[in-house]
Order: structure tokens, then sequence, then C-alpha cells
């Protein structure tokens, strides 16, 4: 292997070390505020994928149903929820949210799906449909075991995962597509040759890395977040929604996925069941950085992304095992250093 080579491998390791980045933090995101090892992180990777690819060739999205679908049932589950007695504007605001926007959306898809726009503008569009979805997949699944047990929590997240994988081969069906890079071209830089799709995100993924920065950092919902995930009952003691700040993790999460299946979608071709195998490597990086510590977790990420281009040259027929093998002297180590703690 020479230096144009190295430099090929490390700017691929870069790439994919980047998208993981993303990953890693929405799980350690949800976890540290909800508790929830949110395994199905990949499906809405794979959802915001396979729906730009399908709005790149003039077709309505199956997404667009599928939130519609997330909306009535998420509707129904408010009205059991509130089978006692509530006041109206409650039965107004799920109304809202859970019936008219998901109709709004889907009837702007319909309206711009024929339209030959720009691919930022349809960019733009999945991740209307693909955020929404975390907000619903929190209340159908989550919300009514916001109290369970971590190990509650990962056997539901393994329920949501196979569904969601499930839904995605009904509504998108078997065959791989691959949509449009946001720009074409491709620049030198010394004997590289830079892709304007690996510059969207590289830039991407530090512009959601300082923006989560900044809304943990000045922002009342943030730091609302910050004190759930270091003191649940705390929070809620001091009148700090848990609830509410649970939403809010799912949908940026929700929102995070639909970024990185964009960006990632005109590299390389998505199944209905690829984004299993990409969060599978965001979760590595997570791990690695405890799933606590968002700036391990990004630094691991690259870590996790170079560890597979290299090993894809040297031994591609082991590329996974070798990934995946990197939790293991991590988990032993942490487990090292932790003492007996018993769940409550």
């Amino acid at each position: 292997m020479d230096a144009t080579i190295a430099t090929f491998l490390i700017q691929d390791g870069l790439t994919n070390g980047a998208v993981y980045a993303l990953l890693g933090l929405a799980l350690v995101l949800v976890f540290s505020v909800t508790r929830v090892i949110f395994i199905p992180q990949g499906e809405f990777v794979a959802y915001g994928a396979l729906t730009l690819a399908l709005l790149d060739g003039g077709r309505v999205p199956a997404t667009a149903s599928l939130l519609i679908c997330f909306g009535l049932l998420a509707f129904l589950v408010d009205l059991w929820t509130m089978r006692r007695g509530t006041s109206t504007a409650a039965i107004l605001w799920s109304v809202l949210f859970n019936l008219a926007l998901p109709a709004a959306i889907y009837a702007v898809t319909l309206g711009i799906a024929p339209l030959a726009l720009p691919s930022l503008v349809k960019a733009l569009l999945t991740v209307a449909i693909i955020a929404p979805m975390g907000f619903y997949v929190y209340r159908i699944a989550y919300r009514p075991l916001a109290d369970a047990s971590v190990l509650v929590l990962l056997i539901a997240s393994v329920g949501v995962h196979l569904a969601m994988m499930g839904l995605g081969l009904v509504f998108f069906g078997a065959e791989g597509l691959r949509a449009r890079p946001l720009s074409a071209g491709s620049f030198a830089v010394g004997p590289l040759l830079v892709s304007a799709q690996s510059l969207w995100i590289y830039g991407a993924t530090i512009a959601i890395i300082v923006g989560l920065y900044l809304f943990f950092e000045k922002t009342l919902l943030g730091k609302a977040l910050r004190a759930t995930a270091v003191n649940r009952l705390g929070a809620r003691l001091v009148g700090v929604p848990t609830q509410f700040t649970g939403v809010t993790a799912f949908l940026l999460a929700a929102t995070i996925g639909a970024v990185s299946g964009v960006l990632i979608g005109p590299i390389t071709t998505i199944y209905y069941d690829t984004g299993f195998l990409i969060g599978l490597k965001g979760f590595v990086a997570a791990i690695i950085g405890g799933l606590a510590s968002f700036p391990v977790t990004a630094i691991a990420a690259i870590g996790v992304g170079m560890v597979e281009s290299f090993t894809s040259f040297f031994a591609s027929s082991f590329k996974e095992i070798i990934v995946f093998g990197l939790i293991i002297p991590v988990l032993i180590w942490l487990s090292l250093g932790a003492g007996l703690h018993e769940e409550e």
C-alpha cells in the first residue's frame, strides 16, 4: 500500500466515520434522556435514503403514507389514554399533531414529488417526512413504558426495530435504491479527489455537532434535557416535564437519522434493512463513548470509520468482525471499572 491508497482510505474512513458520528450522537442523546437503547435508529437512516431516492425518481415515497399510519395509530393511543376524561384542548392538540400534520405533509409531498426541483429541496422534504416519525414512535411504543426498566425498554426497542424493518420491506420492497447527489462534481486536493457529496457529509456533521452543543448549552429546553439525563427523578421533582424531553430526544434522533440517510443515499445503494448494519456501527461508537459522552462518541465514530476502511483493504472478508470486535475490549474495560449496580 502506497501513500496514495492510504490517502483514499483515510478519506473513505472520514466519510463513513462522520455518518457513524451522527448516529452515535443520536443514540447517546436518546439513552441519556430516556434510558432507551434506540436500536431502530438505523431504520430512520434507511427510510431517509429510500425516501429521497423515490422523490428523485418523481414518485410519491411510501413513507408519506406510512407517516399517516403512524399518526393515526398515535391518535388511537391518545384516545385510549384519554378515555377516562380529558379537556377539549387536549383532544384538539392530538388531532392537530397526529392527524392534521401527517395529512399536510402528505399533501405537500403529492404536490412536490412530480416536480423537477433541486435535490436540496427534496432533501428538506425528506427530513420533514421522516422527523415526525420519531415523535410517533415515542408516543406509541415508549411513552407508556417511560418508567420501565432498561431491560424492558431494550426489548421494546428490538420489537420496534423488527416492526419498522418489516414495514420497510412492505412499503419499499426488496429492491435497493440510490439517490442523486445533493451537488455534482468533485474537487482535487493534491492527489485526492473529493466529491461534493463528501463535503456535504463533513459540513452537515460539523453543523449538527455545533448545533447540538449550542442547543444544550444555550437553550432552556436543552438544559432541561441535560437535567433529565443527569437525574430523571430530580428533574421531575423540580418541574421539568420529562415526557416532553423524551419527545424532544426522539424527534432530534429521527431528524439526525433522516439527515444521515439523505447524506449516504447518493454514495451507496440502500435496501430496506441496510440501516440496521449502519446503526450498529454507530452503536459501537456510542458504546466506546460509554453511552454518555458526546465528544468521545464522535471521536470513536471516526476511529470506527478508519478501522472499517483499512480492514476493507487488508482483510475485507473479516471487516465486519473486526469493526464489531472493537466493542469487546471496551466492554471489558468498562466492566472492570464499574462497581456492582442493581437497577431499581
